[in-house]
């Protein structure tokens, strides 16, 4: 089967690879979408994304959907011909986080395309059963793919609490805040503040229903949330950026009483925050890390046609054209690029 690996820095091979075979509780599934990450991009770029790094070969790509061809021994609920979209961490199920249900926070957790883990940018991949969900009739693969940022989105809502009627600011117009902002909508926010550096960025989240977008490279954020909040502030803030500055505006946007949620990853793990404003104004600080029993919901909600993630994509590649695909996808002002490997 064909398969993209990584080599080194700014380098795909495609290799020639045996096609696995489903274990007893695996099923074997026909990749035929995979979203590229930003995380893709990082370890592309650099080789490593902070102690994860890149020593040997890497498959990459986590965000992943195909059709089931065959199924192992053990599995009854899924059946060659269905197609799937792939959550795409293995937890250990035996540790403390799993026991309780916090399966996403396992120490040994198996993620696809972190070092050493392969990824999905190849033809065919086993995978345990119990972490692949059927599409409805109305789901695309391109759609179940991007069940993965749409699961952080639905993640990083459920930390914060959001809910009908709350005024949510989302820090980064990239592919997590978009994401962020069609599930902050579905769980009832009425009102959404979306902040970025890239012009093309915010006219896109405008044109996606951003009630506002705000450039902080050429205005205050604190200044415009006010005027639009009428001093009152955002009831949950979601900082998708990573940057240190939307970082560290983050409690002077939000309300008194108010949710911080910090899924972004800053390039240094320091970052200042005012321990005294956080006490004063009681504020709920959380940090959301990746997802947990987020798939079906997300697929729940693309099957109502409750969220819109494919018109995230600005361009699909095929696996043949990998590099080009990581060279466009570096542009500051692509959202989402997908590799396609066709029917």
């Amino acid at each position: 089967m064909k398969t993209a690996v990584l080599t080194e820095p700014h380098e795909f091979e495609i290799e020639d690879r045996p096609r696995p075979s489903p274990g007893p509780d695996d099923v074997l599934v026909a990749v035929r979408d995979v979203g590229i990450c930003g995380s893709d991009v990082h370890y592309y770029e650099h080789g490593r994304i902070g102690d994860y790094v890149v020593e040997n070969p890497l498959v990459l790509g986590h965000e992943s959907a195909g059709e089931v061809v065959d199924v192992g021994e053990n599995v009854s609920r899924l059946e060659p011909g269905d197609r799937v979209a792939l959550e795409p961490g293995v937890p250990c199920r035996r540790c403390a986080h799993c026991k309780r249900g916090d399966y996403h926070l396992c120490e040994d957790v198996e993620f696809m395309a972190t070092p050493p883990h392969d990824g999905a940018f190849t033809e065919y991949v086993s995978w345990p059963a119990d972490y692949v969900y059927e599409l409805p009739e109305n789901v695309s693969t391109t759609e179940g793919a991007l069940c993965e940022p749409l699961s952080v989105g639905i993640h990083a809502c459920r930390r914060g609490d959001v809910g009908t009627g709350d005024t949510v600011l989302v820090t980064g117009a990239g592919p997590i805040g978009l994401m962020v902002m069609e599930a902050a909508r579905a769980a009832g926010a009425t009102d959404v503040i979306v902040t970025d550096v890239v012009e093309e960025k915010l006219s896109f989240a405008g044109e996606r229903g951003a009630d506002r977008v705000v450039n902080v490279a050429e205005e205050s954020l604190e200044a415009a949330v006010d005027e639009y909040t009428d001093g009152v502030g955002a009831d949950v803030v979601v900082e998708a950026s990573g940057a240190e500055p939307s970082i560290r505006s983050t409690i002077d946007a939000v309300r008194r009483g108010g949710t911080v949620v910090l899924v972004g990853l800053a390039d240094e793990a320091n970052v200042p925050f005012d321990v005294l404003d956080i006490i004063d104004n009681e504020l709920d600080v959380h940090g959301s890390f990746r997802y947990k029993n987020t798939y079906d919901a997300a697929i729940g909600l693309l099957e109502d046609d409750a969220v819109d993630v494919e018109g995230i994509v600005d361009f699909e590649s095929s696996l043949d054209d990998i590099d080009g695909a990581f060279r466009r996808a570096m542009d500051p002002s692509v959202v989402k690029g997908m590799i396609s490997f066709g029917e």
